[in-house]
């Protein structure tokens, strides 16, 4: 082969070649590019809104410690302080998160003597220029009374003699998105099953809507609302929507919310269907949540 051959053909696979490689850094940048999608924060500045559940899960290998707090009625006037002399119903909780989507979390409620336990997953994240431009949360809980059954010494019936009557359960998809530095919004479809209901003809399924609104006015300081609404007729016991407002300011590795709703419990299984005071005549509450995180 003459030397003239040699060097068209070296010529030609260097070409080949480095359209090949470049076509391949190409396809790797790319890659990268995607890889480095930039995943919108803070929607919500923790798991809670007031009483409902944001997309929010707490960081990677962080624990959040809970205390939530709801007095008395206000419409209790004077005598009882408007409420704050009343009974009030107290959550103790631990929530965890090892990679930042899967979270894990326990409580107990004063209220009802409640146990209660959940897994929370996001599912998809929102991020800068609207690739994803939604987030969705997936929750399920479960709920355990631990009261006894006041009437057993009356009927000599136990309505707890077996474990699964205190159960009860909550699922929800919940989305939501940040519209810009200050202000993000959520939607919520929810479904309550309770296993064992307080009347024969109370329903064991409820299901309905929520949703919260939070608007950052300072670096540190936002208001939040919150409202669920029933779509089924489960009782003819007089219950209402849960609805809340309520303010939040984030103070180092604390977030403090103070509040105002008509809700008592602190569980889903209590305020999305069992909450038994309104606004319009006073039966709200002043209440609020204390959040602790610890990276471990």
């Amino acid at each position: 082969m003459k030397k003239s051959s040699y060097i068209i053909l070296f010529f030609l696979n260097f070409v080949f070649f480095s359209a090949y490689a470049q076509e391949d850094l190409d396809s790797i940048l790319n890659s990268a590019q995607e890889k480095q999608k930039v995943i919108t924060l803070a929607t919500f500045k923790t798991t809670r809104v007031i009483n409902f559940h944001t997309i929010e899960t707490v960081g990677k290998r962080t624990l959040d410690f809970r205390i939530s707090h709801r007095f008395g009625v206000v419409n209790s006037g004077l005598d009882d302080f408007w409420g704050i002399d009343g009974g009030a119903s107290i959550r103790l909780g631990l929530e965890y998160s090892y990679d930042g989507r899967l979270m894990v979390g326990f409580g107990r409620t004063s209220y009802q003597k409640l146990l209660d336990g959940f897994l929370k997953y996001r599912l998809l994240r929102q991020t800068e220029g609207d690739e994803m431009p939604l987030s969705v949360t997936l929750f399920g809980g479960m709920y355990a009374t631990m009261a006894k059954d006041p009437l057993k010494k009356v009927t000599g019936f136990d309505r707890y003699e077996h474990f699964y009557s205190r159960l009860s359960y909550n699922y929800q998809a919940i989305i939501g998105r940040k519209f810009g530095p200050n202000f993000s919004a959520q939607i919520a479809p929810w479904f309550v099953h309770i296993n064992q209901v307080d009347l024969l003809k109370d329903a064991n399924d409820i299901y309905g809507f929520s949703g919260a609104l939070r608007y950052k006015f300072t670096k540190h300081m936002a208001l939040t609302a919150e409202y669920a609404y029933r779509l089924n007729d489960y009782t003819d016991r007089d219950f209402y929507d849960s609805f809340g407002i309520g303010f939040e300011i984030e103070t180092g590795g604390h977030v403090f919310q103070m509040h105002v709703t008509n809700s008592f419990g602190l569980s889903e299984n209590q305020f999305l269907p069992y909450t038994d005071t309104k606004w319009s005549d006073g039966g709200i509450r002043i209440g609020f949540n204390v959040s602790r995180v610890f990276t471990l």
